[in-house]
């Protein structure tokens, strides 16, 4: 691990620790949280930027008034001013006492939120992945570069000091040639949630301004909180939701190369529920200097060498394994008296989310990148977006990164947006 990445990473550890302990913040260093979307990832998301003394949620919204009470209770019990409510996420966006907008919306509000709120002059944070589908990602991208304002994706692992260590063992040769990377998921927590039948939209819920730019569907509670991920007007399942936090890895140690071509085949072979996206799926990815597979199945125990998930870089000396708790490299047996072995372990919590954070507030000072910036964050949204495309296509599809789109499938080329429901549009 350099200097340079050492010194940055620990530096916003160690930022992260005096600001915890820090007293009071003058009211012109204030930054003022708009909070959209109160659903489970707000917990994590607003506590990380809570840590930092300098933060305060001036404003949350969310279409279901259930979970705003939620919210507001739960900043109460931490005795943080009361923040003011809305339904709509524009009227968090306009408003003049918000600094940083937190989009913690399902996979398909993070789009318009984000964009509105950087053209508003807010910086943002936006959880991942970044859109639905390759070209709305771009959109948010692109608007991030129009607007210049400071904008991290919430992969909060990029944040983590033993995956910096292990992506610059990569980076610097210390396991050889990289001519593999293989990542997956073996998840045994998600399980059949049925089929319920259509149901009456629940008291205090918008449920029109839910669905915004997705079609119009009866209300089903699968659909709604949580179990959204596994359907495709609104995300794209394991190969988005958990995909982008494990490609994220691959991508940050192999660098910004764009895939070729990508495959991938998969199902739903397990669930039995009324939900879409498939429970087992392996896509390959072509780059020019490596091959990349993503594998994930659900109700099946843990994966390869007893682990849950994992990236595992295959090198011509050794090989890398990381994941949540730490790294190991593994020597090639012809090349075990030159290559050590190593093995360490970190307890990777809530802190890695914090720092995360931190690193946000920081460049919200200075007005430089942060580590997840949406250059980024696109890159890995939308080669995460592709394993779906060569999916649904059911084609190997050729990806030419220059004009970001497939050339041997245009039936593929249509996948790559999912028109929005009037009145809305992506602009």
């Amino acid at each position: 691990m350099s200097d340079f990445t050492r010194r940055s990473l620990l530096g916003s550890s160690i930022a992260f620790a005096a600001a915890s302990r820090a007293s009071a913040v003058a009211p012109s260093d204030k930054v003022r949280i708009g909070l959209i979307g109160c659903g489970g990832i707000s917990r994590a998301d607003t506590n990380a930027f809570l840590a930092s003394p300098e933060c305060e949620v001036a404003a949350i919204c969310d279409v279901d008034e259930s979970m705003i009470a939620g919210t507001l209770k739960r900043l109460a019990s931490l005795n943080r001013p009361t923040p003011v409510t809305a339904k709509d996420y524009r009227r968090v966006v306009e408003r003049n006492d918000v600094d940083l907008v937190l989009v913690c919306t399902p996979d398909h509000w993070h789009a318009l939120p984000a964009i509105d709120a950087m053209r508003a002059g807010k910086d943002v944070y936006v959880e991942k992945p970044l859109a639905t589908s390759v070209l709305e990602s771009k959109a948010v991208r692109d608007a991030a570069r129009e607007t210049k304002r400071i904008v991290q994706m919430g992969t909060h692992w990029r944040s983590g000091v033993h995956y910096a260590e292990a992506v610059e063992m990569v980076r610097t040769g210390k396991i050889g040639k990289v001519r593999q990377v293989r990542c997956f998921a073996y998840l045994d927590w998600i399980t059949d949630c049925g089929s319920p039948a259509d149901a009456p939209v629940p008291p205090g819920v918008d449920y029109d301004l839910w669905l915004g730019p997705a079609p119009l569907r009866p209300f089903n509670k699968n659909r709604f909180h949580f179990n959204f991920r596994w359907f495709w007007d609104y995300g794209g399942g394991l190969m988005t939701d958990w995909g982008v936090h494990l490609i994220n890895l691959a991508l940050w140690a192999m660098g910004p190369e764009w895939p070729r071509a990508v495959v991938s085949s998969g199902g739903k072979y397990v669930l039995q529920d009324n939900t879409e996206t498939p429970d087992t799926q392996i896509t390959v990815f072509d780059f020019p200097s490596y091959t990349m597979i993503w594998e994930h199945q659900v109700q099946c125990g843990l994966g390869p060498d007893r682990r849950e998930h994992a990236v595992v870089f295959t090198g011509s000396d050794a090989t890398l394994i990381l994941d949540q708790s730490g790294w190991e490299i593994v020597a090639e047996p012809k090349k075990r008296t030159t290559v050590i072995e190593m093995k360490r372990r970190y307890v990777a919590g809530e802190q890695v989310r914090a720092a995360h954070a931190r690193n946000l507030l920081d460049c919200m000072k200075t007005r430089q990148q942060p580590v997840e910036n949406l250059e980024v964050g696109h890159h890995v949204t939308a080669v995460s977006q592709l394993g779906n495309v060569a999916l649904r296509s059911k084609s190997r599809i050729e990806w030419d990164a220059q004009s970001e789109r497939v050339l041997n499938n245009e039936a593929a080329n249509n996948l790559l947006f999912r028109p929005y429901r009037s009145p809305w549009k992506l602009a």
